[in-house]
């Protein structure tokens, strides 16, 4: 099949060219980029203020989801060896604050958890990515976990994240 016209043969994608081609671009040594969002209680956070301590920085899909419980929940059992290691840990999806707040009593939660409603945290750290699931293409977190040393530089990035253990590399490479 040829087509005569240019544009009769190009595909129409739902998506902006900038949704398409977005990726995580921080690397190790890069300033982390600061934000302000709102946590569980509807306080505003600003990552400046974490300067003096590590930032295990993880953005994640959708609270109470199988993947996104798990990797919660590792984080939050060994949430102790993350502060002996002077480490803070920050949550960040497009939830809300009431449905974090509801996550981290459900969950037992013990870390922060920050709502990006408007995805504009995930686009600057270029985990508000197309994804594809059982053929659907959509947008959503890729997840993405971004260790800031105390000067507020990028320590480490975790790309494509598997739930499942995350907590305990992490904080496994945190004390090497």
């Amino acid at each position: 099949m040829s087509c005569k016209k240019k544009e009769a043969c190009e595909v129409k994608s739902e998506f902006s060219k900038e949704d398409i081609e977005r990726k995580v671009t921080l690397a190790t040594g890069d300033k982390a980029p600061n934000f302000s969002l709102e946590n569980q209680d509807g306080v505003s956070v600003n990552l400046k203020d974490f300067i003096g301590k590590n930032v295990v920085l993880y953005f994640y899909p959708k609270d109470n989801t199988p993947g996104c419980t798990t990797e919660a929940c590792e984080f939050s059992a060994i949430y102790d060896d993350f502060i002996a290691q002077d480490t803070v840990i920050i949550g960040v999806s497009p939830d809300s604050v009431k449905s974090h707040s509801g996550f981290i009593e459900k969950q037992n939660l013990k870390h922060i958890l920050l709502s990006d409603a408007n995805k504009e945290v995930a686009k600057l750290y270029g985990v508000w990515q197309v994804r594809k699931n059982y053929g659907k293409e959509y947008l959503g977190i890729v997840r993405t976990t971004f260790v800031i040393d105390k000067k507020g530089k990028i320590a480490k990035v975790y790309k494509s994240v598997k739930a499942k253990e995350h907590a305990a590399k992490v904080l496994a490479d945190l004390t090497k």
